[in-house]
């Protein structure tokens, strides 16, 4: 009976101390749900934007993203991204996305005809103040060895 519960407990803490990384976790589905469709970044926020330049997912500067067209497709987590402003170059991405029980949005951002299994590289951004029209996601950036929020503010286009 001994060597019984002495297994048991070995195996359960076997189970406690197993760790688990952003993209091996359960699913929000429902955060997903809310976020299918159109979206356009109507503002990027961070203090001491006037001073400093923030290289948004190694693409572009943070406000080349305002006015980008995003559409997330939530029963297959895929979707595209589009920079449009006037002022920046041009940009065009398929991406996959999911966020994950913990509130956090994980993404990859693709090339053309690439598969995501392939693309060692993403981005984990906090998702915040959900509404049926509105959402944001929160990246954190080094700022002089101090961490900021930088904060992409989403609007519902359709």
């Amino acid at each position: 009976m001994k060597k019984i519960i002495l297994i048991g407990a070995m195996s359960l803490m076997m189970f406690a101390c197993k760790t688990s990384s952003v993209t091996n976790t359960q699913l929000d589905r429902k955060s997903e749900v809310a976020m299918k469709g159109n979206w356009v970044i109507s503002s990027v926020s961070y203090p001491g934007s006037e001073y400093i330049k923030v290289n948004s997912f190694e693409i572009a500067d943070s406000k080349c993203f305002e006015g980008s067209a995003w559409k997330f497709v939530s029963n297959n987590n895929k979707g595209t991204m589009d920079l449009t402003n006037a002022n920046c170059a041009a940009f065009s991405s398929p991406i996959t996305w999911f966020v994950n029980k913990e509130g956090q949005f994980v993404l990859k951002v693709l090339n053309a005809g690439e598969k995501a299994k392939k693309v060692r590289n993403g981005y984990i951004l906090k998702v915040a103040n959900q509404t049926e029209s509105s959402f944001q996601l929160i990246d954190k950036i080094n700022v002089g060895g101090k961490l900021t929020d930088v904060v992409y503010q989403f609007q519902k286009t359709n």
